[in-house]
């Protein structure tokens, strides 16, 4: 789920940071660049984990700012397909479930990965939203948000940035996860208490 990814990257360091030591000017920035950011085909940048090399420091014509080239291990979230997570529900609607990591809320569970049978129920109050319970000899077991929920990583891509959004479109995510619950074992933690202690 985190890897660490060697990256050589050459970047100003504004004159304001200039007075601190260059190891903590340098990691300032390197954090101000890549924390919080998607990067196609490595991840998400967790942390910065470490700084292997600082070269350069040359100050160009008109320029106050530093440029330096900058070799470093970045902390990287990067599930790989098949693997376990547990996580949190963010939302639930018609098209299925979005699931919530705390620090990565791109999570999405569609109908079709949903344990069968499964149906969604309409909130009477909120517009497009609901629960959806998977039924399963006879008894209703529902996705309420009050549960961890455990599910497998089924796909993770890179969507292109999109030109234009139509302004109602959802933000633009550069990083998805399609996860499913439709195995044993999977979905809410509490369905599989019992079974556990059963065997």
């Amino acid at each position: 789920m985190f890897y660490l990814s060697l990256i050589e990257h050459t970047f100003r360091v504004p004159p304001s940071l200039l007075s601190l030591p260059i190891d903590e000017a340098v990691k300032g920035e390197l954090e101000r660049l890549f924390l919080d950011k998607v990067i196609a085909n490595l991840g998400l940048c967790v942390s910065i984990y470490d700084i292997k090399s600082i070269e350069g420091g040359f100050i160009f014509p008109s320029d106050g700012a530093a440029t330096y080239t900058v070799v470093f291990r970045l902390i990287m979230f990067r599930p790989s397909v098949g693997e376990i997570i547990v996580a949190k529900l963010k939302e639930s609607n018609a098209m299925g479930l979005r699931l919530s990591l705390g620090f990565f809320e791109d999570i999405y569970i569609p109908v079709h990965l949903l344990p069968n049978p499964s149906r969604f129920k309409p909130d009477p109050n909120r517009r497009d939203k609901g629960t959806w319970e998977w039924e399963y000899d006879g008894e209703p077991y529902i996705i309420d948000g009050t549960d961890e929920i455990k599910f497998r990583v089924h796909n993770v891509s890179y969507p292109p940035i999109p030109i234009e959004q139509p302004r109602e479109a959802k933000p633009f995510a550069p990083m998805v996860i399609t996860a499913s619950i439709n195995d044993d074992g999977l979905g809410c933690v509490s369905w599989w208490v019992g079974a556990e202690q059963t065997n």
